[in-house]
């Protein structure tokens, strides 16, 4: 049990976008084009899905051996570098290249969390989707706001526990996100900053 850090969900905050919006202004001023995208993913870029209050964002690269050169600038903005982050994790039933769930990782402790990953990679595509599935598709968000709100209150001070449940229901809803993507013709969104 990890009682340092604590599971807490909170309602949408209207303020999230405002919140992406400067730090990718931040983050395009000081990377420039060292990245070819700085997308806001996670639960806070979902509007009405509650939440972890912290942003997720993710920088695109053209390759991930690269991403040494945008290091000193996300230290600069005050980020921490976590260099035993090195993947994604592997959903079940797939059987991908590691390379496809290659990343690097940085975070602001309790604010903001830095996903780096490379351009055309299942890792790089698929955070994207679930973002744009889960603000298309309301029953599905309202679903996975409720798993998310009762795992918080059974594991409040269990990360480990939350996201062993957390991350196969993304799994399952990934299924979905599929038959939505093929069937609306989804593709890869711009940058968002």
């Amino acid at each position: 049990m990890n009682a340092a850090r604590r599971v807490v969900i909170v309602p949408p905050d209207p303020a999230w976008p405002a919140r992406f919006q400067a730090v990718a202004r931040d983050l395009r001023r000081t990377l420039g084009e060292r990245v070819s995208a700085i997308h806001h993913i996670g639960s806070t870029s979902v509007p009405g899905l509650w939440a972890k209050d912290v942003l997720d964002v993710q920088l695109t690269v053209p390759d991930l051996g690269a991403a040494e050169m945008v290091f000193p600038a996300l230290r600069g903005l005050g980020l921490t570098l976590r260099p035993e982050v090195t993947a994604d994790h592997l959903p079940p039933g797939l059987d991908l290249p590691p390379n496809e769930l290659a990343k690097r990782y940085a975070h602001r402790p309790g604010t903001l969390y830095m996903h780096i990953r490379e351009a055309g990679r299942f890792n790089q595509r698929y955070p994207l989707l679930m973002r744009d599935f889960l603000r298309a598709t309301p029953a599905a968000r309202e679903a996975y706001a409720e798993i998310k709100r009762q795992l918080a209150r059974l594991h409040p001070t269990d990360v480990t526990a939350y996201y062993a449940v957390k991350d196969p229901v993304m799994d399952l809803l990934s299924a979905g996100a599929e038959h939505w993507a093929a069937r609306t013709g989804w593709d890869l969104p711009p940058s968002d900053a």
